[in-house]
């Protein structure tokens, strides 16, 4: 698969420079504990429901540590997303408004997962690509074949586009 012909979308390019910012260049380098650190905020695993929380000074990620490593890392994903890009609070806010957060945080969970800067240390061609992806990324594998499908999909709409 060739990724010349793939174009970035702008959240895909803001974790981008998200991770540059961080110098985190290579998929070992993606680390909860690190990314919370370095933007200040606090990270802790328990065994209840994941959120994110903001008060005053103070934000917070709250993951459930009952899930596995992987599904911890996408649940972090998620609520890094709603810290870093939302504001407002979700219940008190239109139901279309909560669906757009949401969505927003799907999306980026994705792109911080597997972003496309670090695409290269994967071989589509292999059979096992779906597992490869899990053990550089250390997330699922629905989501690994999550993102190669959105990344194929957006590939081939390109060529059309193009002719």
């Amino acid at each position: 698969m060739s990724y010349l012909k793939y174009p970035t979308t702008a959240l895909e390019d803001w974790v981008i420079n998200f991770y540059s910012e961080l110098k985190i260049f290579h998929p070992k380098q993606i680390n909860e504990e690190f990314i919370s650190s370095s933007n200040h905020i606090f990270l802790h695993r328990k065994p209840r429901y994941g959120n994110y929380e903001i008060v005053g000074l103070y934000q917070g990620i709250t993951i459930d540590s009952r899930e596995s490593l992987e599904v911890q890392r996408e649940m972090f994903f998620h609520e890094l997303c709603h810290l870093l890009r939302h504001t407002g609070v979700q219940s008190m806010m239109s139901k279309a408004f909560r669906e757009l957060q949401e969505r927003d945080a799907q999306h980026f969970t994705r792109y911080a997962a597997i972003p496309f800067h670090m695409l290269k240390y994967i071989d589509t061609q292999d059979p096992y690509v779906i597992d490869q992806m899990v053990e550089l990324f250390k997330v699922t594998p629905e989501l690994c074949e999550s993102r190669l499908l959105q990344i194929k999909n957006k590939i081939n709409m390109y060529k059309v586009c193009i002719g």
